[in-house]
Protein backbone atom coordinates (compact mmCIF):
# COMPACT_ATOMS: atom_id res chain seq x y z
CA UNK A 1 0.00 0.00 0.00
CA UNK A 2 0.97 3.68 -0.72
CA UNK A 3 1.75 4.14 2.73
CA UNK A 4 0.08 2.15 5.52
CA UNK A 5 -3.47 3.50 6.62
CA UNK A 6 -1.82 6.16 9.57
CA UNK A 7 0.58 7.89 6.94
CA UNK A 8 -2.89 8.48 4.49
CA UNK A 9 -4.34 10.03 7.75
CA UNK A 10 -1.23 11.80 8.85
CA UNK A 11 -1.44 13.28 5.13
CA UNK A 12 -4.61 14.31 5.16
CA UNK A 13 -4.81 16.38 8.75
CA UNK A 14 -1.39 17.87 7.45
CA UNK A 15 -3.41 18.99 4.19
CA UNK A 16 -6.65 20.59 6.23
CA UNK A 17 -4.26 21.70 9.26
CA UNK A 18 -5.99 22.62 12.42
CA UNK A 19 -8.76 24.59 13.25
CA UNK A 20 -10.34 27.02 10.75
CA UNK A 21 -13.37 28.88 10.40
CA UNK A 22 -14.01 30.07 7.07
CA UNK A 23 -16.99 32.38 6.25
CA UNK A 24 -17.27 30.88 2.46
CA UNK A 25 -16.67 27.19 3.67
CA UNK A 26 -20.66 25.90 4.32
CA UNK A 27 -19.04 23.03 6.38
CA UNK A 28 -18.18 25.49 8.90
CA UNK A 29 -15.87 25.05 11.36
CA UNK A 30 -13.45 22.28 11.19
CA UNK A 31 -10.07 20.87 12.76
CA UNK A 32 -7.91 18.84 11.57
CA UNK A 33 -10.33 18.42 8.71
CA UNK A 34 -13.02 17.00 10.61
CA UNK A 35 -16.43 19.58 10.50
CA UNK A 36 -18.40 20.81 13.36
CA UNK A 37 -21.52 18.26 12.20
CA UNK A 38 -19.20 15.16 12.07
CA UNK A 39 -17.66 15.73 15.73
CA UNK A 40 -20.78 16.30 16.88
CA UNK A 41 -22.33 13.07 15.15
CA UNK A 42 -19.24 11.22 16.76
CA UNK A 43 -19.83 12.64 20.53
CA UNK A 44 -17.93 15.41 20.56
CA UNK A 45 -19.23 18.22 22.02
CA UNK A 46 -16.61 20.49 22.98
CA UNK A 47 -15.08 23.85 21.26
CA UNK A 48 -13.89 22.67 17.72
CA UNK A 49 -10.50 24.60 18.65
CA UNK A 50 -9.34 22.05 20.75
CA UNK A 51 -10.97 18.56 19.22
CA UNK A 52 -8.75 16.38 19.61
CA UNK A 53 -6.07 15.34 17.23
CA UNK A 54 -6.81 11.45 17.89
CA UNK A 55 -10.75 11.73 17.81
CA UNK A 56 -10.04 13.24 14.02
CA UNK A 57 -8.16 10.08 13.60
CA UNK A 58 -10.49 7.82 14.73
CA UNK A 59 -13.22 9.50 12.57
CA UNK A 60 -11.26 8.79 9.57
CA UNK A 61 -10.35 5.07 10.02
CA UNK A 62 -13.83 4.60 11.01
CA UNK A 63 -15.95 7.00 8.51
CA UNK A 64 -13.58 7.08 5.75
CA UNK A 65 -11.81 3.89 5.70
CA UNK A 66 -13.69 1.20 7.40
CA UNK A 67 -17.22 2.02 6.94
CA UNK A 68 -17.08 2.56 3.07
CA UNK A 69 -15.05 -0.54 2.45
CA UNK A 70 -11.81 0.98 0.97
CA UNK A 71 -10.03 -1.28 3.21
CA UNK A 72 -11.41 -4.52 0.69
CA UNK A 73 -10.17 -1.83 -1.90
CA UNK A 74 -6.50 -1.59 -0.22
CA UNK A 75 -6.29 -5.44 -0.51
CA UNK A 76 -6.48 -5.46 -4.44
CA UNK A 77 -5.73 -1.94 -5.68
CA UNK A 78 -3.97 0.20 -2.59
CA UNK A 79 -3.05 3.35 -4.37
CA UNK A 80 -6.80 3.05 -5.97
CA UNK A 81 -7.97 2.91 -2.20
CA UNK A 82 -5.58 5.42 -0.96
CA UNK A 83 -7.62 8.17 -3.84
CA UNK A 84 -10.65 6.75 -3.02
CA UNK A 85 -10.07 7.90 0.90
CA UNK A 86 -8.97 11.15 0.29
CA UNK A 87 -11.73 11.84 -2.34
CA UNK A 88 -14.22 10.51 0.36
CA UNK A 89 -12.68 13.02 3.17
CA UNK A 90 -13.49 15.80 0.74
CA UNK A 91 -16.67 15.17 -0.94
CA UNK A 92 -18.14 11.77 1.11
CA UNK A 93 -17.41 8.14 0.87
CA UNK A 94 -20.95 7.42 -1.60
CA UNK A 95 -19.46 10.20 -4.01
CA UNK A 96 -15.76 8.72 -4.01
CA UNK A 97 -17.61 5.32 -4.33
CA UNK A 98 -20.00 6.41 -6.71
CA UNK A 99 -16.94 7.88 -8.88
CA UNK A 100 -14.99 4.35 -8.10
CA UNK A 101 -18.22 2.51 -10.00
CA UNK A 102 -19.04 5.15 -13.04
CA UNK A 103 -15.43 4.47 -13.77
CA UNK A 104 -15.55 0.58 -13.83
CA UNK A 105 -19.11 0.72 -16.01
CA UNK A 106 -17.59 2.89 -18.48
CA UNK A 107 -14.70 0.47 -18.53
CA UNK A 108 -16.44 -2.28 -19.13
CA UNK A 109 -15.52 -2.50 -22.97
CA UNK A 110 -20.02 -2.05 -23.60
CA UNK A 111 -20.06 -5.47 -20.88
CA UNK A 112 -17.66 -7.75 -22.37
CA UNK A 113 -15.51 -7.95 -19.81
CA UNK A 114 -18.06 -8.09 -16.75
CA UNK A 115 -21.09 -6.34 -16.31
CA UNK A 116 -22.35 -2.81 -15.38
CA UNK A 117 -23.72 -2.64 -11.83
CA UNK A 118 -25.57 0.39 -10.62
CA UNK A 119 -23.97 3.11 -9.17
CA UNK A 120 -25.47 3.13 -6.04
CA UNK A 121 -22.07 4.51 -3.52
CA UNK A 122 -21.47 1.28 -1.96
CA UNK A 123 -18.75 -1.35 -1.84
CA UNK A 124 -20.60 -4.42 -2.38
CA UNK A 125 -19.76 -7.76 -3.59
CA UNK A 126 -20.56 -6.89 -7.00
CA UNK A 127 -18.51 -3.61 -7.22
CA UNK A 128 -15.43 -6.17 -5.68
CA UNK A 129 -16.05 -8.42 -8.45
CA UNK A 130 -16.35 -5.20 -11.09
CA UNK A 131 -13.13 -4.36 -9.48
CA UNK A 132 -11.14 -7.84 -9.70
CA UNK A 133 -12.09 -8.31 -13.23
CA UNK A 134 -11.39 -5.24 -14.43
CA UNK A 135 -7.91 -5.45 -12.73
CA UNK A 136 -7.75 -8.73 -14.69
CA UNK A 137 -8.45 -7.31 -17.44
CA UNK A 138 -6.48 -4.67 -17.48
CA UNK A 139 -2.87 -5.82 -15.77
CA UNK A 140 -1.12 -3.87 -15.41
CA UNK A 141 -2.07 -0.57 -15.89
CA UNK A 142 -5.39 -0.90 -14.41
CA UNK A 143 -5.17 0.82 -11.18
CA UNK A 144 -3.26 3.43 -12.47
CA UNK A 145 -6.07 3.72 -14.95
CA UNK A 146 -8.94 3.96 -12.94
CA UNK A 147 -7.09 6.55 -10.23
CA UNK A 148 -7.00 8.71 -13.24
CA UNK A 149 -10.09 8.03 -14.12
CA UNK A 150 -11.56 9.09 -10.08
CA UNK A 151 -9.44 12.30 -10.48
CA UNK A 152 -10.62 13.20 -13.49
CA UNK A 153 -14.40 13.27 -12.00
CA UNK A 154 -13.61 14.54 -8.93
CA UNK A 155 -11.46 17.84 -10.98
CA UNK A 156 -15.16 17.69 -13.17
CA UNK A 157 -16.72 17.89 -9.93
CA UNK A 158 -14.41 20.96 -8.31
CA UNK A 159 -14.89 22.86 -11.29
CA UNK A 160 -19.05 22.05 -11.35
CA UNK A 161 -18.83 23.28 -7.23
CA UNK A 162 -17.24 26.73 -8.43
CA UNK A 163 -19.57 27.25 -11.24
CA UNK A 164 -22.40 26.95 -9.16
CA UNK A 165 -21.31 28.69 -6.20
CA UNK A 166 -19.02 31.80 -6.80
CA UNK A 167 -17.82 31.63 -2.82
CA UNK A 168 -16.15 27.95 -4.06
CA UNK A 169 -13.64 29.72 -6.58
CA UNK A 170 -11.65 30.82 -3.46
CA UNK A 171 -11.25 26.99 -2.86
CA UNK A 172 -10.85 25.62 -6.17
CA UNK A 173 -7.39 26.26 -6.95
CA UNK A 174 -6.48 24.55 -3.61
CA UNK A 175 -9.04 21.64 -4.43
CA UNK A 176 -6.94 20.91 -7.85
CA UNK A 177 -3.72 22.08 -6.38
CA UNK A 178 -3.65 19.41 -2.96
CA UNK A 179 -6.77 17.18 -4.31
CA UNK A 180 -5.77 15.70 -7.49
CA UNK A 181 -2.52 13.70 -8.75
Amino acid sequence: MPGDLATLIDDVIDREGGFVDDPADPGGATCWGVTRAVARANGYAGDMRAYPRAAAVDVYRRLYWLAPGFDRVATRAPHLAADLFDTAVNMGAAVATGFLQRALNALNRGGRDYPDRPVDGKITPRTLAALDAFLAHRAPGGEAVLVKAIEALQGERYLTLAEHRPADEAFLYGWLANRIG
